[in-house]
Protein backbone atom coordinates (compact mmCIF):
# COMPACT_ATOMS: atom_id res chain seq x y z
CA UNK A 1 0.00 0.00 0.00
CA UNK A 2 1.23 3.71 -0.84
CA UNK A 3 2.22 5.98 2.04
CA UNK A 4 -0.08 8.73 2.13
CA UNK A 5 1.43 12.19 2.09
CA UNK A 6 1.31 15.26 3.01
CA UNK A 7 3.06 18.74 2.24
CA UNK A 8 3.03 21.82 4.51
CA UNK A 9 4.99 25.67 3.87
CA UNK A 10 6.08 27.51 6.57
CA UNK A 11 7.48 30.89 6.70
CA UNK A 12 8.90 33.02 9.76
CA UNK A 13 11.24 36.42 9.97
CA UNK A 14 11.96 38.10 12.86
CA UNK A 15 13.75 41.73 12.99
CA UNK A 16 16.99 42.17 14.42
CA UNK A 17 16.72 43.04 18.05
CA UNK A 18 16.51 46.75 19.42
CA UNK A 19 17.13 48.57 22.34
CA UNK A 20 17.05 46.78 25.53
CA UNK A 21 16.80 43.25 23.65
CA UNK A 22 20.51 44.34 21.56
CA UNK A 23 22.08 42.08 24.18
CA UNK A 24 19.99 38.64 22.47
CA UNK A 25 22.19 36.24 21.13
CA UNK A 26 21.39 35.14 17.67
CA UNK A 27 19.91 31.82 17.22
CA UNK A 28 19.68 29.70 13.89
CA UNK A 29 18.55 26.35 13.37
CA UNK A 30 19.67 25.93 16.97
CA UNK A 31 23.13 27.13 16.78
CA UNK A 32 23.79 30.33 18.87
CA UNK A 33 25.96 33.10 16.75
CA UNK A 34 27.08 35.08 19.17
CA UNK A 35 29.15 37.43 17.22
CA UNK A 36 26.26 38.48 15.27
CA UNK A 37 23.29 40.49 16.53
CA UNK A 38 20.19 38.94 17.90
CA UNK A 39 16.75 38.71 17.01
CA UNK A 40 13.44 40.16 18.33
CA UNK A 41 10.85 38.14 19.53
CA UNK A 42 8.82 36.72 22.12
CA UNK A 43 10.77 33.09 22.54
CA UNK A 44 14.54 32.66 21.36
CA UNK A 45 13.32 34.11 17.79
CA UNK A 46 14.74 31.21 16.00
CA UNK A 47 13.32 31.37 12.49
CA UNK A 48 14.71 28.39 10.85
CA UNK A 49 12.77 26.06 13.77
CA UNK A 50 9.70 28.39 13.48
CA UNK A 51 9.67 27.83 10.17
CA UNK A 52 10.14 24.04 9.98
CA UNK A 53 7.63 23.96 13.33
CA UNK A 54 4.70 25.92 11.01
CA UNK A 55 5.53 23.53 7.97
CA UNK A 56 4.81 20.54 9.78
CA UNK A 57 2.19 21.54 11.79
CA UNK A 58 0.47 23.08 8.43
CA UNK A 59 1.19 19.72 6.56
CA UNK A 60 -1.05 17.99 9.55
CA UNK A 61 -3.64 20.39 9.15
CA UNK A 62 -2.97 21.23 13.27
CA UNK A 63 -2.81 24.89 13.09
CA UNK A 64 0.25 27.03 13.22
CA UNK A 65 2.81 27.63 15.60
CA UNK A 66 0.78 31.12 17.51
CA UNK A 67 -2.00 28.55 18.26
CA UNK A 68 -0.04 26.33 20.12
CA UNK A 69 2.86 28.18 21.64
CA UNK A 70 1.31 31.77 21.27
CA UNK A 71 3.35 34.97 22.39
CA UNK A 72 0.71 36.33 24.88
CA UNK A 73 1.40 33.21 26.74
CA UNK A 74 4.56 33.69 29.15
CA UNK A 75 5.01 30.60 29.83
CA UNK A 76 7.04 30.63 25.74
CA UNK A 77 9.25 33.71 26.57
CA UNK A 78 12.48 33.07 26.23
CA UNK A 79 11.63 29.51 25.13
CA UNK A 80 14.02 27.01 23.07
CA UNK A 81 12.51 26.92 19.71
CA UNK A 82 14.34 23.69 19.16
CA UNK A 83 12.04 22.41 22.31
CA UNK A 84 8.80 23.89 20.73
CA UNK A 85 10.20 21.76 17.51
CA UNK A 86 10.12 18.61 19.30
CA UNK A 87 6.78 19.39 20.84
CA UNK A 88 5.50 19.71 17.49
CA UNK A 89 6.99 16.50 16.30
CA UNK A 90 5.29 14.76 19.27
CA UNK A 91 1.88 16.20 18.09
CA UNK A 92 2.39 14.66 14.85
CA UNK A 93 3.01 11.38 16.28
CA UNK A 94 0.11 11.74 18.10
CA UNK A 95 -1.92 12.56 14.60
CA UNK A 96 -0.48 9.27 13.27
CA UNK A 97 2.38 11.45 11.17
CA UNK A 98 6.04 11.95 10.77
CA UNK A 99 8.59 13.95 9.23
CA UNK A 100 9.80 12.38 6.02
CA UNK A 101 11.87 15.22 5.02
CA UNK A 102 11.52 19.13 5.71
CA UNK A 103 13.86 21.07 3.71
CA UNK A 104 14.07 24.99 4.39
CA UNK A 105 16.12 28.56 2.47
CA UNK A 106 17.32 30.81 5.28
CA UNK A 107 17.13 34.19 3.81
CA UNK A 108 19.56 36.44 5.29
CA UNK A 109 22.84 38.78 4.56
CA UNK A 110 24.43 37.85 8.01
CA UNK A 111 25.80 35.50 9.43
CA UNK A 112 27.22 33.28 6.65
CA UNK A 113 25.37 30.19 7.18
CA UNK A 114 27.97 27.44 5.68
CA UNK A 115 30.07 27.61 8.50
CA UNK A 116 27.15 26.14 10.58
CA UNK A 117 24.65 24.59 8.51
CA UNK A 118 25.67 20.57 9.46
CA UNK A 119 25.44 21.57 12.78
CA UNK A 120 22.45 23.14 12.24
CA UNK A 121 21.11 19.96 10.14
CA UNK A 122 21.84 17.94 12.77
CA UNK A 123 19.84 19.55 16.01
CA UNK A 124 16.76 20.46 13.78
CA UNK A 125 16.60 16.67 12.63
CA UNK A 126 16.80 15.44 16.33
CA UNK A 127 14.21 17.84 17.14
CA UNK A 128 11.47 17.20 14.30
CA UNK A 129 12.28 13.56 14.16
CA UNK A 130 12.77 13.38 10.72
CA UNK A 131 15.59 14.64 8.28
CA UNK A 132 16.01 18.49 8.07
CA UNK A 133 18.18 20.16 4.72
CA UNK A 134 19.25 23.81 5.67
CA UNK A 135 20.43 26.06 2.75
CA UNK A 136 20.97 29.77 2.67
CA UNK A 137 20.43 32.55 0.09
CA UNK A 138 21.46 36.13 0.59
CA UNK A 139 19.15 38.87 -0.81
CA UNK A 140 21.87 40.90 -2.01
CA UNK A 141 20.12 44.57 -1.28
CA UNK A 142 16.61 43.92 -1.74
CA UNK A 143 14.35 45.26 0.60
CA UNK A 144 13.94 48.47 2.15
CA UNK A 145 16.53 50.77 0.23
CA UNK A 146 19.13 47.91 0.82
CA UNK A 147 18.48 47.98 4.71
CA UNK A 148 19.24 44.88 6.33
CA UNK A 149 16.84 44.36 8.99
CA UNK A 150 16.33 40.84 10.02
CA UNK A 151 16.44 37.54 8.92
CA UNK A 152 13.66 35.22 7.73
CA UNK A 153 12.80 31.37 6.51
CA UNK A 154 10.88 29.21 4.37
CA UNK A 155 10.32 25.81 4.91
CA UNK A 156 8.26 22.89 3.50
CA UNK A 157 7.84 19.78 5.07
CA UNK A 158 6.54 16.61 3.46
CA UNK A 159 4.97 14.41 6.31
CA UNK A 160 3.62 10.51 5.73
CA UNK A 161 1.07 8.39 7.84
CA UNK A 162 2.91 5.94 10.50
CA UNK A 163 1.87 2.47 9.79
Amino acid sequence: MTPKLRVGIGFDQHRFATGEDRARVLVLGGVRFEAEPGLSGHSDADVVAHAVADAMLGAAALGDLGAHFPDTDERWAGADSLALLAQVAVLLTGAGLRLANADCTVICETPRIGVAREIMMERLSAAAAGPVHVKATRPEGLGSLGRVEGIACLATALLEEIG
